[in-house]
C-alpha cells in the first residue's frame, strides 16, 4: 500500500520520467528539423501535457537547450570515463583510447551533428553552449575528468596543477577535433596522442 511517505519519491519520479520524454521529444525535433523548429507548444503538444506544465518543469526555451546540451554532454562523460577505466596501467593508452572515443562517438550522434550543421543553415542558437561558452561542456568535462583520472590512476605523481594542465590540454584538442574535423579520426587521434605524452613526459620528468 503506498503510504504518505511514498508520495514525494512517485512524484519526483513521475517529474522526472516527464522530463526526460520532453529532453527526447526536443531532441528528435533538433535531429530531424533543427533547433529552429523546436518551440514549446509543439513540444508540449507532443509530450502530452499543457504549456504551462512544461514550462514549470523544464522552464525557459534557452533552460531547455541547455537540458539537452547536459544530458548528451552527461552520455558522452561516462563513456569517457569507462574508457579510462579499461587502461588501468597506463594513462596515456587511456586518454588517447578516451579522445579516440570521443571522435567516433561524435562523429555518430544525431544531435552533434544537427548542431554543428547549423553553421551552415544560420541555425546556430544551440552552438554557444558547445563551442564557445565555457560551460557547460568545458567546465563539466575538466571537472569530471580531473577527477577520473585521479580514481583510475592513483599511481599518478603529477601536481594537481600539472593534473589539470595535461587534461585541459586532451579536451581543448579532442573538442577542437570533434567540432572542426579536417581529416581522418585516426589522424587526429595521433595528433592528440603525440601531444598528450610529450606534455606527460615533460611533466613527469
Amino acid at each position: 500500500m503506498t503510504t504518505v511517505a511514498d508520495a514525494p519519491n512517485f512524484q519526483s519520479e513521475m517529474r522526472l520520467l516527464l522530463r526526460e520524454r520532453a529532453l527526447d521529444a526536443a531532441r528528435e525535433v533538433v535531429c530531424t528539423e533543427g533547433w529552429g523548429a523546436v518551440n514549446m507548444s509543439r513540444l508540449a503538444k507532443d509530450v502530452g501535457i499543457s504549456r504551462p506544465v512544461l514550462y514549470k518543469e523544464i522552464g525557459t526555451r534557452q533552460a531547455l537547450a541547455d537540458a539537452l546540451i547536459e544530458r548528451e554532454l552527461g552520455t558522452f562523460l561516462s563513456g569517457i570515463v569507462a574508457t579510462l577505466a579499461e587502461h588501468p596501467a597506463d594513462p596515456i593508452t587511456g586518454m588517447t583510447h578516451a579522445a579516440e572515443y570521443t571522435l567516433r562517438t561524435g562523429a555518430d550522434n544525431t544531435l552533434l551533428k544537427a548542431v554543428l550543421s547549423g553553421r551552415h543553415t544560420g541555425d546556430t542558437t544551440l552552438l554557444p553552449a558547445l563551442v564557445t561558452e565555457p560551460e557547460p561542456v568545458l567546465g563539466r568535462a575538466l571537472t569530471a575528468l580531473i577527477a577520473a583520472m585521479r580514481d583510475r590512476y592513483p599511481h599518478l605523481t603529477l601536481t594537481d596543477d600539472d593534473l589539470s594542465t595535461l587534461v585541459e590540454i586532451l579536451v581543448r584538442l579532442t573538442l577542437s577535433h570533434l567540432f572542426q574535423p579536417i581529416g581522418p579520426i585516426d589522424q587526429a587521434t595521433t595528433q592528440i596522442a603525440l601531444v598528450i605524452t610529450r606534455v606527460f613526459t615533460a611533466m613527469a620528468a
